[in-house]
This record gives structure tokens, sequence and C-alpha cells, in this order.
């Protein structure tokens, strides 16, 4: 039995770890590497195994840096299955597609700036992302073990991270050796507006685990939820409007539902104008209502009663670009949501164009920013960003809110490992160097091991 990692290792993204047991290959997700430029040329990179030999892949969740490298899998050569819980199935649909048309845009760009060769080919286009949705097959429900032949059974188990997402326990036979590899995917914390927290199993011998904040918590959900209201009453009495970089998928619904319940209660003006502008977070949202059985009991009650817990009095989508580029007329008093979140590209891009220059706008950031990201640049105090090729001036009020994060903190993530029983060996993934080595010391060092890219260890 071997594990090796050929992403999210040394980094944050990119999660992507190969499981080899019994003459069984067993790949738990492929994301895209994401940050800065330089991680183009990482996302081409040969993935550090033949994808040919891969007999199933287990994707985690839906986020882009878990699946977004499927497509490229497929197109080098996997050809097995591809087990996932149904919500993580019909988002990763949505993120797929969405990824696809990115890369061709940007191929599209390329080549007009005078690319050839590889360089001048999307990663992959819309027909490799149809391939890859015909290799999802079995459908896992949290609890159920899933046998993949050859010694091989997959359970996946709740993570709280975001709509359909799961920690992935594996139950390994070979020559009569058993071992319970348990990899976390995302663990998302304990309170959660619309999920359930997450519920590992225990009894477990070796842990794969993320650390994206190992070395620090979020603020508790009530005070985050204050934090965020009382940003964006600020920001409607200085009159100018409120750009909120937001992921699409979980953020985005989490932060509809957190207005709707503020304007409810009388603490957030109930006629501003609130404007979903991204095509993807409309999507994700009306996912979200196909999937009541995945959140909070009390959330999937509202929607069976059809009480809309995303639904606001003042509540636009934008689809249409032109929809979108419409709003860079209003002047004040309008909550943009728009993608993406580390302001990496998409519609947000605009609105910070035409909004940061001005003292009376804002901007609230909810999210993890990678470094080398324009979300990152704009939260470590840049006076001035380019976009677009122009420099802008930055004099809207920055606010980072990170309670709203889908990551667990670092006491939840000790509370839990302790729940997984007392493993033998840990490995952290998925975190900055600095957030990874005070988890390890945490955790105690002698039992954890920090894996490089490509690293491959005896189980």
């Amino acid at each position: 039995m071997k594990i090796s990692f050929h992403g999210a290792a040394g980094g944050v993204t990119g999660s992507c770890h190969l499981i080899s047991v019994a003459g069984r290959n067993i790949l738990v997700d492929c994301g895209m590497f994401q940050g800065g430029h330089e991680l183009h040329q990482d996302n081409r990179a040969p993935f550090g195994f033949d994808p040919d030999s891969v007999d199933v892949l287990l994707l985690t969740h839906a986020h882009l840096d878990h699946c977004g490298r499927i497509p490229l899998l497929l197109k080098r050569g996997f050809s097995g299955e591809i087990i996932c819980t149904p919500a993580t199935r019909d988002l990763a649909r949505l993120i797929l597609l969405d990824s696809a048309h990115l890369h061709e845009e940007e191929a599209r760009r390329r080549r007009h700036h005078g690319a050839t060769g590889q360089e001048s080919e999307p990663l992959y286009d819309t027909v490799d992302v149809l391939d890859s949705l015909d290799r999802f097959g079995r459908l896992a429900e949290y609890g159920v073990p899933i046998d993949l032949g050859r010694g091989a059974v997959a359970t996946f188990f709740e993570a709280g991270h975001i709509l359909g997402s799961a920690s992935v326990l594996l139950d390994l036979t070979e020559r009569g050796r058993r071992r319970r590899v348990l990899l976390s995917g995302d663990i998302g914390p304990r309170e959660r507006p619309l999920l359930n927290p997450a519920m590992p199993p225990s009894d477990v011998d070796v842990v794969v685990m993320e650390s994206t904040y190992g070395d620090r918590d979020h603020r508790p959900l009530d005070a985050t939820i204050a934090e965020f209201e009382a940003a964006i009453r600020q920001a409607d009495d200085r009159g100018g409007n409120v750009i909120i970089p937001t992921f699409a998928l979980e953020r985005a619904q989490e932060l509809l539902f957190c207005l709707r319940e503020g304007m409810l209660g009388g603490r957030i003006r109930a006629l501003m104008s609130v404007y979903l502008d991204s095509p993807m977070a409309i999507s994700a949202t009306q996912l979200f209502r196909r999937h009541p059985d995945a959140m909070k009991p009390a959330i999937a009650a509202m929607i069976r009663r059809g009480d809309d817990p995303f639904r606001l009095p003042e509540l636009h989508f934008t689809r249409d670009a032109s929809e979108s580029m419409a709003l860079n007329r209003v002047r004040s008093g309008a909550i943009i949501m728009a993608g993406s979140g580390m302001c990496t590209g998409g519609r947000v891009r605009h609105h910070l164009r035409h909004n940061l220059a001005h003292a009376d706008c804002s901007v609230i950031f909810v999210g993890f920013a990678a470094k080398g990201t324009l979300a990152r640049i704009i939260i470590d105090g840049a006076r001035t960003v380019r976009l677009f090729g122009d420099g802008i001036p930055v004099r809207a009020g920055i606010h980072t809110i990170n309670g709203f994060s889908a990551h667990a903190g670092r006491t939840d993530l000790l509370d839990w490992h302790a729940r997984t029983g007392a493993p033998e060996r840990t490995f952290l993934v998925h975190g900055e160097d600095a957030a990874r080595a005070s988890l390890a010391g945490a955790l105690g060092k002698d039992r954890v091991t920090l894996p490089a890219l490509h690293a491959s260890f005896d189980l």
C-alpha cells in the first residue's frame, strides 16, 4: 500500500492524492492549481503518475481546486469511474463547464497576442468536460460503504465545507494487512449558516488532512455576521456601493441568507438593491434548492414549505454580460456580489475598476485569498492596483471578514482530528508552510508528515 501526493502538497490548491493497493490505483480529487500566473504551467505539467493506470476517482467536493483537472485527466488517458455525492456531481458539472469556457476564452486571447503551439490551446474545452461528465458513475451517500474492488472500500462522511462535500474513508486490505485511511478533503467549521458540521469516522490508522487555517482561528459566526452587517450599514450610510468578491459555491448562498436574516431583523435596510452578478452563483443557488437534504434540517424544512432562504426584497440576478456592464453606471446604494472570490478573473474585476477609487464605496472580502491574487494584494494594503492595464488607486473602504470561511480554523481542525481516534500517522496538505508547521506542532511532530509535491509513502 502506498500514497503519493500530486497537488496541495506545499500549497493550498491542486488537490490530487493517489492511493495504490493490491494492484488498484485510487485517485482522490484532481484539482486545479490556483493563485498567481506562474501556476499556469503547473496545471499543464505531467500529473506525476500515469492517468491510464487510475482505476477510480473519488471526488470530495466540487471546488475547482479539487475537480478542475478532471477533463485533463481524461485527455491524458483516464477511463475509470468517478464517484461522489449527488450534490457534488451537479455542482461539478456547473463548475467544469464554466472552467472550460474560461480556458477557451483565455486561449483565444493568447492566440490574439501571437501565442502558438501548446500555449495557443486551452487546457481543455467544453467537449472534454462533456466526456468527463460521462465518467461520473455511482453516487455516494454519507455513511454507506462502496466496494471499489480488490480489497478497497470507500465510505463518504459529511465534511461541512460546501454542499455535498465529503471526507473519504478507505478501508484497504492487501496480503492480509488492513489499513483505514481517511482523506479529509476540505473541512468546514462547526458553525455554518446552512450546513451541518463535519462528522468524521473514528478508529482511523492514517489521516490525510487539510491545514489551510492550521495556524489561526476564525471569529465566531455570530460575531462575523454582526461585523458583516455593520460593514453593510456603514457603506449604506456613506452612500457608496458595496462590492463583495464572492465564491459562487456556498459563500454566495450564505451571504444571501445572512442578508435576508439581517433585513428581516431590521439590522440592514430592507430595500437595499442586491445584485448577484454571477451566472454560476445564480445556477448554484438553484442547485441548493434541489438538495435540501444536504443542508441543516431547519434550512431543509424552510425549502420544503416554500420559504426560500435566499430570497430578498430587492434581489436582482444579472446573468447577461450587458446587465453586468450596466451596473458600472450605478454610483451608489448597490450591493454587488460577483466572482471570483480571489479576484483572479470574472466580473468582479470590472466592478473593482469602477469602484475602488471612490472613498464612499466599500469592498468586503469574505474568504481565503491565496498569495499572488488580486484579493490578497488589496487585503495586504496596496495603495494602487493594476486592472485591465490601468493603475487604479485604492480609496474604498476595505473590510476583511474571515469568519465566513468555509474552512475550519485551527481549533476546529484539532477537534476534527481528535474525533478520528488516535491515528498512527497524519499527513498535512492544503496549507501554506506556516499553517502546516503550526498545526503539525499542535498534533505532535513525531506523528505528522508534511509531504512535498510528488512524494510517496508506504502505508
